[in-house]
């Protein structure tokens, strides 16, 4: 049996299944004049299996810690489609920009791509962790043929991400953004890290943020911790709200109770609003999910596949 070697600093140490448990797929689907790439796993001996359709977390590509997720559902026998969103990845598109309008829409484009699949069953899920989840959970909002939604450590609302650093860095990261997003598109515009401190006007500034989320990047990926800087802007508008009483699939809230990021008290409060929602409080940060406590947090996500496609 052929394993692969994590190209991740944190998942180095993950227990990866078989190679002969699933195969694999390039997909590609048209949105707004660009091409979205992204990886189709089907799991071996399954027939017509449902899909869970992938997205990663704010500013990252779909080899962030998606992979042994996927190959996880793959070899629970849930096929999984893990894309990149526009600008991001191998998919097409110049601007890096967060931008959550359009990566919404991508959600939307990739569901349409998998229901045209033969080897697919009628089921879909989408999975989101960060503001990925955020998305996801949108994306269910507008649409009534989604069968299930795995949030994981959700970010739910990006004004409050922003608002958690000091008043005076915030004001100076949002002056950043708004110059940006008014001159930025003439050329020469400013960008942010993705991940860094509250003087570089970063995106995410906090504690432990750079360290977990550097961990996860491919060792071979072209990804680059810059973003324009209007996408704090962007980040500033991206918020469900009431839209969360609008999803009416089964949705599985998983929360690490020292999640800095995405904390434990406002995930629980968004799953109470949900109409179905399984909630589960595991301990757990941020990052961690996708590394030292990758095991527990995927076993909760199976067993809520279980629940969802084959009760």
């Amino acid at each position: 049996m052929s394993r692969r070697t994590p190209r991740n600093r944190a998942q180095r140490d993950l227990d990866r299944p078989a190679r002969e448990r699933y195969a694999t797929r390039s997909l590609t689907f048209e949105i707004g004049g660009d091409t979205c790439r992204g990886t189709l796993y089907l799991p071996s001996g399954t027939p017509d299996p449902p899909v869970v359709v992938m997205g990663p977390e704010l500013g990252a590509d779909r080899s962030f810690g998606l992979p042994a997720v996927a190959e996880r559902f793959a070899a629970a026998g849930y096929a999984a489609f893990r894309f990149d969103y526009r600008g991001f990845g191998d998919s097409g598109g110049s601007d890096r920009r967060i931008a959550p309008v359009h990566h919404r829409e991508d959600y939307d484009a990739a569901v349409d791509r998998v229901r045209r699949i033969d080897d697919l069953g009628p089921g879909v899920a989408l999975y989101g962790s960060g503001l990925g989840a955020l998305h996801a959970l949108r994306a269910a909002s507008d649409r009534r043929d989604v069968d299930a939604v795995l949030a994981i450590t959700p970010l739910l609302d990006g004004r409050a991400l922003l608002r958690r650093r000091a008043a005076k860095p915030f004001l100076a990261a949002m002056a950043t953004g708004v110059r940006d997003a008014t001159i930025g598109r003439l050329g020469g515009g400013r960008t942010v890290p993705i991940v860094g401190g509250e003087a570089d006007r970063a995106v995410l500034t906090d504690p432990g943020a750079k360290r977990g989320y550097l961990d996860l990047v491919d060792r071979e990926s072209t990804w680059r911790n810059e973003t324009p800087a209007r996408s704090l802007v962007s980040l500033a508008r991206a918020r469900l709200g009431d839209r969360i009483e609008d999803v009416h699939a089964p949705t599985l809230m998983l929360a690490g109770d020292r999640d800095a990021l995405a904390p434990e008290p406002a995930v629980e409060s968004a799953a109470d609003r949900l109409p179905s929602s399984t909630y589960v409080r595991m301990p757990a940060d941020h990052w961690s999910v996708y590394g030292a406590d990758f095991e527990p947090a995927v076993g909760h996500q199976i067993a809520f596949l279980r629940d969802a496609f084959d009760a």
